[in-house]
This record gives C-alpha cells, structure tokens and sequence, in this order.
C-alpha cells in the first residue's frame, strides 16, 4: 500500500497534490503466480503528468462490484515508464477485489485509478556507497522491487540486498524480474529466498521466518551493521519484528521504513460511510472541513462516534481515501482548529503529525467544533 520517483529530490518528502481519480485503460493483465496478477494502464499523454510517481508509491483502484463503490489500494510494481503504469494484485481470501482482478479483469477494460501517493521511499538523498536492505514477505515484494532498482540505478556503487519470504517457490512474485536484477547487478544485487513449505539447501533458509530465525539472519547473512537504510513491506507482525529487532540492535528508526498492505483479517473490507440520523436536540459535533479549495459542514452525533472521513462522506461522495484503515495515507488532512483522536496511524512521520496532520479515516473529534483542511 507503500512509492516514489526517485531523482535528486529526498525521497522521504510526501507528495503534496491531492490524490484524483481517472479513468484508465487496462493494457495487459499479466500473471506472476497462479494466486497473482500484474496489472497495467495506459497512461494517455494528456495526463501523464498526473501520473509520475516515486518508486514506493501505490494507486488506488476503484470500479463497482454487486453494486458496491469498491476501493483498493496497490503498490507501483515497475521502474517509471512513458505511457504506462503497473500494480500488482495478489489473490485475498475472500478479498472481493482482488478475486475480481485475478479472475475477470482483463486489457480493454476501464478503471477508475488514483493518482500516484504514498511516502514509502528511501530516505537517502544519495546513494554512492550507501548499502540498502530490503525485507519482504509475499506481494510486500511489490514497492521493494521498485526501490531496489531506483538504488541500483542511481549509483555505480550502491548496493540492495533482499530478504524475501514466501511459502514456496511457486508464490514468488517477480522472479523473472528478481533473476535480471541478478545479471545486472551481480556484484550490488543479493537475494535472500526463505521458503516456509519448501527445503532449501541451506537449513536457516528453510521454514518460517520467525524471531529465531530471523536473528541468525541478522546475525550472519545480513549483519545488521552493514547496512545504511533498511526498507519492510509485509503483514504488521512481521514488521513489526523487523523493527524491534533492528532497533534492538541500536539502528536509528529514521534509517527504518516500513509499509504495510492491511492490519486486518483476510477479506476484511475497507470502511465505507454508513447511514448516520440526527435526532432533535441530540448532542452533536460541527466538522468543517475544505476540499479543493471549496468549503464544507456536516454534524455528527456525539453518540455515533464517527470518524471525521465517514461524516465528511455524507455530504461530499468526492472526499479522498482509500483503504479507510489508516494504512495508504490517502485521507491525509491538517487539523486546523479543535482536536481529535486517531485510533490507527501506519501511513503518517511524526514530523507530520507534529505539525497538526492526521489521517482522517482514523480520526474521531475531541471537541464540540473541528476544522480540517485537505488542501493543506
């Protein structure tokens, strides 16, 4: 869910235009595994401005499935190219979308598609002599991937290693790709395949990548003191596990960044507005908000303890968000008077919370009057 277009400028700037959806052609729909599809969009020359990104970043997909506005958010898989643009999208248990794209979306078809956001990227500035490590389990190889390349390419002596844990050989996304980052790149480019379902030839390669393992890896493979900047894309324990143990090991989280596709159970979907009635004389809270430079107010009742997004959706359809679960950033706004609550946060620095930013998908308003800017 997190990318970036990675030139002279420090990678870790948030982009500041507002996310936009518009209408795509799809050009190819490409399997990586039989659970696993690349999917790509003609980009016309009309908005290919709207369309440059930083490796790391995502698009947010949106269509209509049984009658539902369904919005899904995922990560750029492929280095920036003219006319063209690339997710990929891994098969959900039970996930409506992901089952839809896997199995009937095809080229010729339209989507709505987001333009490109997200702030997971290398913290760099620059990358001579700098030794980047990636970590990643499952389709968390889809932003990796594209960071991995933009470090390659952007230095003659840069160097990427990857860790990369999936079930089985057959899961592996990109191994094509991965192979002639290999034959490119053989003396910066290592790869670092852990099997859970398979045997390797080397035992610490072979089973679950749990702390155990995990330390010995730290320990021997990819020793901890080796590396600049460390990238993590995966499910939130495996993260989460990463982090520690990096921190453990005294590396600055500055030097650490991490994205995560869902905190969530399988299949589990993004919240969407539900219907919210105000009662007379009911205590309620006045949110203002501005969007697009246009201004706009709703009240909500104190009892339905609703996020500051689903009450905004009530009276503005065109409201951005996507994933609704305080992971892909996209309804990133600035408080401007009043304060809130946010119950997640996984997509904002603190350096942006510090200065009033909150995700308002997750945010709840702590007082009788609040003012948010999606313009900010």
């Amino acid at each position: 869910m997190a990318a970036i277009n990675l030139g002279a400028t420090p990678a870790r700037l948030r982009t500041t235009k507002r996310a936009t959806f518009h209408e795509l052609r799809v050009a190819e729909v490409r399997h990586l595994t039989d659970t696993s599809v690349e999917v790509t969009f003609e980009v016309p020359d009309e908005l290919a401005e709207h369309y440059v990104y930083l490796a790391g970043q995502y698009l947010a997909l949106r269509t209509t499935l049984d009658g539902e506005d369904i919005r899904r958010s995922y990560s750029i898989c492929r280095p920036p190219a003219n006319g063209r643009i690339s997710v990929a999208i891994k098969r959900d248990q039970g996930g409506l979308f992901s089952t839809w794209a896997n199995d009937t979306l095809k080229a010729g078809d339209t989507l709505q598609v987001m333009t490109p956001q997200g702030a997971f990227t290398s913290n760099l500035a620059e990358f001579d002599g700098r030794h980047v490590v990636g970590i990643a389990a499952g389709s968390g190889i889809t932003p990796i991937i594209t960071i991995a390349h933009k470090v390659l390419l952007q230095s003659d002596t840069s160097r990427f290693d990857l860790l990369f844990t999936n079930k089985s050989s057959l899961d592996v996304m990109f191994v094509e790709e991965l192979a002639d980052l290999k034959d490119r790149f053989p003396q910066r480019f290592a790869i670092h395949h852990v099997l859970s379902r398979e045997q390797r030839s080397a035992p610490i390669m072979s089973g679950r990548l749990d702390e155990e393992r995990l330390r010995t890896i730290l320990a021997s493979v990819i020793p901890v003191g080796m590396a600049d900047e460390w990238v993590l894309c995966g499910p939130f324990e495996l993260v989460q596990l990463c982090r520690d143990l990096l921190a453990e090991h005294g590396v600055e989280p500055s030097h650490v960044r991490f994205e995560l596709f869902s905190t969530g159970e399988p299949g589990e979907a993004p919240t969407r507005a539900r219907p919210v009635e105000m009662r007379a004389g009911e205590k309620a809270v006045r949110i203002d908000f501005t969007l697009d430079g246009t201004s706009g107010t709703v009240e909500s009742p104190v009892s339905a303890n609703e996020t500051i997004l689903n009450a905004a959706l009530r009276v503005r359809a065109d409201v951005p968000f996507a994933c609704a679960g305080g992971v892909c950033g996209t309804c990133r706004a600035r408080v401007v008077t009043g304060s809130v609550s946010m119950t997640e946060n996984y997509a904002l620095e603190p350096e942006e919370m510090d200065r009033g930013y909150v995700l308002t998908c997750q945010s709840h308003p702590q007082s009788d009057h609040v003012v948010v800017d999606y313009d900010a």
